[in-house]
């Protein structure tokens, strides 16, 4: 079997998941300003405040946040806000919810997940016309919630507008709409970098609850849910507690979020993590047995490998594979992999490939 020859130093920093980075030095510099004295728990703490309006201000409008321990916590808990007996969530069958959360959602909320088959994993206005059998029959779970992910699964992107038809269409069948945000920072640094851009895809295009990831980029740990329509969290400290999200401690979840929005750092450190992708992506683009022909819109790119060499490449500098049955696997960036670590992946992809 192939190798990479020896004298080849594999990268510092994986391309396996942007879950393998570390915490931002500013991150981590708030948490120790928050580790001095005492504060009072569950949330009762200047530091909770000060991130609460911080979010408030990135929004241009009065939200309520509620922090929770990580990200399927933090998507159940707002889901559990959203939904009432025999209602249902709308969501691709890419969605994490639906894929990659051990069953949680259907476990904990008692709701059915009605997953449409999508090809690039986003829902469509018509995706949601097809359910319409369903209102009304005292046979059929009613959907009630609409769930999409920003940036997909599949690395793909809503524009504003099609967050904002979607989100038409949902309210006008009686649905709401909860956006999964686990790789928002990565959607907003693609979709213009600003601000504005983050509120022209979520709030102005009519999300009612968003799930704000930070541990992808940059957090040591905990989300942010985000209640844009605020009378979905009339009982949101209660569904925290009882779907165990209630941190005691939870100044260290918060502060961090207040660094992380301070000047921007989420978009900068998004930003970061896309070019990374991009970087490689332009230096791998000509070897055409990796059929990768479309541009990356985040931070993943999905080359083809022959499984032999795959296997080497992965003994060397590890990374998952995507789609056995097609030799697919997903090279992945953070906020933190450098040139440096782009450079050594690809001499040693390239030293296999011959």
């Amino acid at each position: 079997m192939s190798k990479v020859p020896s004298h080849l130093e594999a990268p510092s920093r994986l391309l396996s998941s942007d879950n393998a980075s570390g915490t931002h030095p500013l991150v981590m510099e708030a948490l120790q300003q928050a580790n001095t004295g005492h504060a009072l728990a569950y949330g009762n703490d200047r530091f909770t405040h000060d991130a609460e309006v911080a979010f408030s201000e990135l929004f241009g409008k009065d939200v309520v946040t509620r922090f929770a321990f990580g990200g399927t916590g933090a998507n159940v808990m707002a889901l559990a806000n959203m939904l009432q007996p025999a209602e249902a969530v709308v969501c691709t069958s890419w969605s994490h919810i639906a894929v990659d959360e051990a069953g949680a959602p259907e476990r904990f909320l008692g709701a059915k997940l009605i997953d449409i088959p999508s090809v690039d994993a986003k829902l469509r206005p018509s995706d949601l016309h097809s359910l319409s059998h369903l209102f009304g029959s005292e046979h059929h779970v009613q959907p009630r919630v609409v769930s999409i992910t920003q940036a997909t699964e599949l690395g793909t992107l809503y524009t504003a507008k099609e967050v904002k038809d979607l989100c038409t269409a949902a309210h006008e069948m009686n649905m709401l709409v909860h956006m999964d945000g686990a790789r928002i920072c990565n959607a907003t640094a693609a979709l213009g970098a600003t601000r504005e851009a983050l509120r022209s895809f979520t709030i102005d295009a009519g999300v009612d609850v968003l799930t704000f990831g930070g541990t992808k980029t940059g957090v040591m740990f905990g989300e942010a849910v985000i209640f844009f329509n605020t009378a979905l969290a009339a009982r949101s400290l209660y569904i925290r507690k009882q779907s165990t999200q209630l941190y005691s401690k939870m100044r260290f979840i918060s502060v961090q979020y207040s660094a992380f929005l301070k000047d921007d750092l989420f978009i900068d450190l998004g930003v970061a993590s896309n070019s990374a992708v991009q970087s490689l992506f332009d230096q791998v683009r000509g070897v055409q047995t990796l059929q990768l022909s479309t541009p990356p819109l985040v931070n993943s790119i999905y080359p083809v490998l022959n499984p032999d060499v795959s296997k080497a490449l992965q003994d060397w500098s590890f990374f998952w594979d995507w789609d056995a049955a097609t030799h697919q696997v997903r090279w992945m960036t953070a906020w933190d992999v450098d040139q440096s670590d782009i450079a050594r992946f690809v001499a040693g992809l390239k030293s296999l490939l011959g």
